[in-house]
């Protein structure tokens, strides 16, 4: 069970960095307010009364405040440390284009923790090639924070080609609707700016899928996704002249 401090400062109805003249005049007043003479005798008031003069006692002698402030201080520096301790390990989410899954990146990690007295850390972040979306890196901090680490998530920054699932990728092409009814050979525009053919089979409809494998982005254990295109239609407006 933990020695329980009583509030000298607060049972005073004072600040800690209250001066003695303050302390003197407050306990005037309330032991004054308070005494059992003035309150019928009651017991609270005798209560009150004790908790006034062990106030008083304490911190009207400069060595005694000294060692009480010095006690009480105590609690809060542990509870500061068990913060600190709690607070050393943070996370954080990058986002990188998706070309840079493939070849790999270089990033500048800045932390700014408010409880750093040294200030924003910085931290150098080297992404390898072939790295999967949602791999998740870590960096030992340094200095104040010693012993903790930055847990660093990267994650695909929106593009306006491919729509992301995971490792695989996705793509519209808009085809005509002969090209549809007959069939044939098409291509797109894969990742790393090649163009990749895709096999159209006769009488495709609006919204099929034709998968083309290895084209996406990096799996977690090795290998690409797949680059999954969908079929779309061209609309094809026909003008004729009329009363011939």
């Amino acid at each position: 069970m933990k020695n329980f401090i009583p509030d000298h400062y607060a049972t005073l109805g004072l600040h800690q960095d209250c001066t003695p003249a303050q302390i003197r005049a407050a306990y005037r007043a309330l032991a004054k307010q308070h005494h059992p003479d003035v309150n019928g005798g009651t017991p609270a008031a005798s209560a009150r009364t004790q908790e006034l003069n062990a106030a008083y006692e304490t911190l009207s002698d400069a060595e005694k405040r000294q060692a009480y402030d010095e006690e009480l201080a105590l609690p809060k520096k542990s509870a500061a440390r068990a913060t600190a301790k709690m607070q050393r390990n943070v996370a954080q989410e990058v986002f990188l284009r998706l070309e840079e899954f493939l070849r790999g990146a270089k990033l500048e990690v800045r932390v700014h923790d408010p409880g750093n007295p040294d200030g924003a850390e910085i931290y150098e972040l080297a992404v390898p090639p072939a790295t999967a979306p949602g791999t998740r890196f870590r960096i030992e901090r340094s200095g104040f924070f010693a012993g903790g680490f930055v847990a660093v998530r990267v994650k695909a920054k929106p593009d306006f080609r491919f729509q992301v699932r995971g490792s695989d990728l996705r793509c519209d092409l808009k085809i005509s609707f002969q090209r549809a009814q007959l069939g044939g050979v098409e291509s797109v525009r894969g990742l790393t700016g090649n163009f990749l053919r895709v096999t159209i089979p006769k009488k495709v409809a609006r919204g099929e899928i034709i998968s083309i494998a290895n084209e996406g982005l990096p799996k977690p254990r090795g290998g690409r996704g797949e680059l999954r295109v969908r079929i779309a239609y061209r609309v094809e407006v026909r003008v004729a002249r009329a009363g011939k």
